[in-house]
This record gives C-alpha cells, sequence and structure tokens, in this order.
C-alpha cells in the first residue's frame, strides 16, 4: 500500500497520549478512521468512534468491522497504571485479542505500540545497566516487572499472530513519548538529575514523531513481525552523551563513539524498514560541564 488514504484504519486507544495525535494525522491523511477507547473520545478527524474494551472479543469484532489497517495502541502504560494482575493481563489480553481477530478476518497489516521496557531494565526492582551501548534488538533482556513483561510478550504475540494469519505487524518500541513542553520539563529534571535516565539512553520523542512512525509503519514495504526501538536522534540531558556515559555507566563496553548528545540508541532498524528519522528534537543546549562536574548521582 502506498498511502493510507481511502483505507479504513483502527486506532485503538484513541483517546490517549499517542493515539489522539495519531487519529488526527491519519485523518488529515486521507484515511477513513475507526476510533476506539475505553472512555468516550472527541476526535473530530474519526468518522467512526466507539467506546469498548479491547480485552472484549465482541468490542473488538464490531470495531474491525470494514477494516484495512490497524493500529493498536490501548495499553495500561506503566507498571503502576493499575495492579500487577490488571497491568499485565490487560495489555498481552489486548494484543492477543486485536491481532488475532485482525489476522483472522485477513486483515494485511497492523502496527503496535511497543516499549523500550521490552528489555527490562527501565522499571526493572534491580537497578541494572544495559549489557553495552547503543542499546539494540539484540540487547539483552532482564525481566523484573509486569509491564515490561507484558511488552515482550506482546512482541511474541505479534510474531505468532504473522506466522498463523499472515498478518504483518510492526511493533514500535516507543521511549517516553509526550508533548514538546512535557519533554523540556523531562529534561531540566535531567539536567539536575542526569543518572535517572541512563536505563533508558536520556531518550525521548514528541508525539508528532510518534503519529508518523505509525503512518509510516501502516505503508511501510516490510513483511514479517518486526520490532525495533524509536528515539529522537539527540537525548534529553544537556550533556555530552559520552560524557554522561563515563560518569553514570563507566564499566559498561560501548561498541561506537557518540558525538556531541546523540542518543545511545541504534535507530538503524527504524530507518531501514520504515523510513523513519524524527523530526522534532528538543532545543537544549549541549553544557560545557567536564563529566566531574556534573551532578552526583548513586552509581546503579
Amino acid at each position: 500500500m502506498s498511502g493510507v488514504a481511502g483505507a479504513r484504519v483502527l486506532v485503538t486507544g484513541a483517546s490517549g497520549r499517542i493515539g489522539s495525535v495519531t487519529v488526527e494525522r491519519l485523518a488529515a491523511a486521507g484515511a477513513r478512521v475507526t476510533a476506539l477507547s475505553s472512555t468516550p473520545p472527541e476526535h473530530p478527524g474519526a468518522d467512526r468512534v466507539l467506546v469498548g474494551d479491547t480485552t472484549s472479543e465482541a468490542d473488538v469484532r464490531d470495531a474491525l468491522d470494514g477494516v484495512d489497517l490497524v493500529v493498536h495502541l490501548a495499553a495500561l502504560a506503566h507498571k503502576n497504571a493499575g495492579t500487577p494482575y490488571d497491568v499485565y493481563s490487560v495489555n498481552v489480553v489486548s494484543t492477543f485479542n486485536v491481532l488475532a481477530q485482525a489476522g483472522a478476518l485477513g486483515i494485511e497489516r497492523a502496527v503496535v505500540a511497543g516499549s523500550i521496557n521490552s528489555y527490562g531494565l527501565p522499571q526493572n526492582v534491580v537497578e541494572l545497566l544495559p549489557a553495552y551501548f547503543p542499546i539494540d534488538t539484540n540487547i539483552p533482556f532482564d525481566l523484573g516487572d509486569w509491564y515490561s513483561l507484558s511488552k515482550r510478550n506482546d512482541e511474541n504475540t505479534a510474531r505468532m499472530a504473522w506466522r498463523h494469519w499472515g498478518i504483518d505487524v510492526v511493533t514500535l518500541r516507543f521511549p517516553h513519548v509526550n508533548s514538546p513542553d512535557a519533554l523540556l520539563e523531562q529534561s531540566r529534571g535531567y539536567a539536575a538529575d542526569p543518572g535517572e535516565g541512563v536505563r533508558e539512553g536520556w531518550s525521548y520523542l514528541d508525539t508528532r514523531d510518534a503519529a508518523r512512525a505509525i503512518e509510516l509503519g501502516l505503508t511501510a514495504s516490510t513483511r514479517g513481525a518486526h520490532a525495533f526501538f524509536l528515539a529522537a536522534d539527540t537525548t534529553s540531558a544537556p550533556y555530552r552523551t559520552e560524557e554522561l556515559l563515563d560518569r553514570f555507566a563507566p564499566g559498561v563496553p560501548r561498541t561506537r563513539r557518540f558525538v556531541e548528545r546523540e542518543v545511545p540508541i541504534d535507530l538503524t532498524p527504524a530507518r531501514e524498514l520504515i523510513g523513519f528519522r524524527a523530526e522534532h528534537q528538543l532545543p537544549v543546549e549541549t553544557t560545557d560541564l567536564p563529566a566531574t562536574e556534573l551532578p552526583a548521582t548513586d552509581l546503579p
């Protein structure tokens, strides 16, 4: 498919931070959008708006009526977004329900909201460091919380759905995604306490770029089930990446050097598979502080 114009696209989690921007973008590109949310969404761009539960077979069956493409964003997006049981069960059942029904209907492509947490370290109960930098799709994972487990298993569900029904699935491992103002606030926090971001590589993504990546995932020529990291090219910490790693991950190997505030995550798959590169970068100036003068934070 060369574009989404004219296609009927289901967006689950349509009222969410990423979902609302995605609905607007897809509608502006000419898609006919079915917006499904657990709360009444307000989407002037959607021509079909549904309130429903993505763990419900009946609700998802209704939402998939006449659909050509699927964007699955509905989830409890943090380990503290509910009880451990609720976070895990809602996430894995929703993803299975949506992809299984879409695959059985012969829908050819879906984009799923994954997470950087699928490799397990950002929300882990143990303060571990990545095995190496840049973080890439082969990084060893260590799962210590139910949210990360759910996102890892969502990727397994995508692979199963492709193998069983032939539905092509792109899972986007999102970092922290937010509005420009909220991202600037996070950057100010990292200026004072940059050690907090080491396990995520100080990565971030503007919601507008997240929505664009979703559109690219829907229109890409990839086949199979793919999961890969997304992020802006730069970090949200106002320090040079090499100096941050020297201070907060001194014993962690690096497979290459990083220039200025280059994010220490391998973004090659996103560029090669769906042609994505972030367009919105934080206007943060790199400080001239040497590593020895970075704010003190206990090493994990």
